[in-house]
């Protein structure tokens, strides 16, 4: 399911409507500013960027990552964050920090199914939490959890959790640190959606709250800024040397010029404003693509209303089988993910994942009416 997943990559944009990919939608994206700064890095790095960079990351862009912190309630200094290729490959390091093969990771679920892979491949085990759109990881399901298995990490999406869109209270966050901090167990939380909120507060992060250097905060540019440049980083707290010195051992560095260029851009306070033109679009966005769907679906469809993101969680009839769906609608050429790929344990079978970070047009309007027809044939 997922290798036909990521093939529609390569899927010319003209051929497919593509509601299955979770990255914005290029025309959201400051690409001509971008190259500015790529060329001013060019002009102004004493080695023109050929050499490698230091393994930890660049400096500078490190000095800004650590002033975005403040936005989210931290105290972030530049040597406590190691820049790496995109978020994903923050999550596998923060993972090989704190455990060895064969030990046993919570997951929040449903979850990107890129993080079950990456747990898969290191030889771990995993026990699904289960997780709501209003509160986030399921905290006394967490707690049996912590009893009845040896814990080693916990991993969460707490903000604009994908695929479910949800936002966990702030509230919770604390209670979930204060959880981890008592058995002295890891949390890597994943923030990659953070900055993509509709309201006024950017929601905090569970790294805000932490005290003991216990949560391993991760994110990257993927989602709000530049998602071919995989540039990500990680916080580790208290297990920062033992994530340098994987990077080092993994890749030895990050490329030099994408992060210098990134560093210009975030230098001369173009990210806030690039954002809040994104959040905007993005929310009106979301409220198209949902108005279609309660439209063109079968009335009993459950859909999520995220405030922040851009995916929507589609839960349809029970007798409906998601990945049929899909194989059908690509004969129409329409690329939908069925639910069953975020979980570990074959869950959510009958329901879908639905990006909107492309803008609302003629075809994703007739991509959802599309998929409507097909729903309701199959039911």
């Amino acid at each position: 399911m997922i290798n036909s997943i990521y093939s529609d990559i390569a899927s010319p944009i003209d051929k497919v409507i593509n509601f299955a990919l979770a990255v914005p939608d290029i025309s959201l994206l400051p690409a001509a500013k971008i190259n500015k700064s790529v060329m001013h890095a060019l002009r102004n790095n004493k080695d023109h960027c050929i050499n490698y960079g230091h393994p930890q990351g660049n400096v500078e862009l490190r000095k800004q990552i650590a002033k975005l912190a403040f936005n989210w309630g931290g105290k972030i200094k530049p040597d406590d964050v190691v820049i790496t290729n995109g978020c994903l490959e923050a999550i596998t390091m923060c993972l090989r920090a704190v455990t060895q093969p064969g030990d046993t990771v919570a997951v929040e679920s449903p979850n990107y199914f890129g993080i079950f892979q990456s747990i898969e491949n290191m030889g771990l085990k995993v026990v699904e939490i289960s997780s709501c759109f209003i509160s986030g990881m399921e905290l006394d399901c967490l707690k049996k959890a912590i009893k009845k298995f040896p814990i080693k990490a916990v991993v969460t999406i707490p903000n604009f959790n994908n695929p479910l869109g949800g936002c966990m209270p702030d509230e919770n966050k604390q209670q979930l640190v204060e959880l981890i901090n008592k058995h002295n167990i890891p949390l890597i939380e994943d923030d990659i959606y953070g900055e993509l909120y509709f309201g006024k507060n950017r929601p905090r992060t569970c790294k805000s709250y932490d005290t003991r250097g216990l949560v391993m905060h991760c994110s990257s540019f993927s989602k709000s800024l530049i998602p071919g440049y995989r540039i990500g980083w990680a916080m580790p707290g208290k297990f920062i040397e033992q994530v340098k010195q994987i990077k080092r051992m993994h890749n030895i560095s990050s490329p030099s010029i994408t992060q210098a260029a990134i560093a210009h851009y975030l230098q001369n306070g173009r990210y806030e404003y690039h954002l809040k033109n994104m959040r905007k679009a993005l929310h009106t966005q979301c409220l198209r693509y949902m108005q279609a769907i309660i439209d063109y679906f079968p009335e009993d469809t459950k859909v999520s209303r995220p405030h922040g993101g851009f995916v929507l969680w589609v839960e349809l009839d029970k007798k409906l089988n998601a990945f049929k769906l899909r194989t059908e609608a690509m004969k129409h050429n329409i690329s939908v993910v069925p639910g069953k790929i975020f979980s570990a344990s074959c869950n959510y079978s009958n329901c879908l994942r639905i990006s909107f970070g492309k803008p609302w047009d003629d075809n994703a309007d007739y991509g959802l009416m599309m998929l409507g027809r097909m729903i309701r044939k199959m039911l």
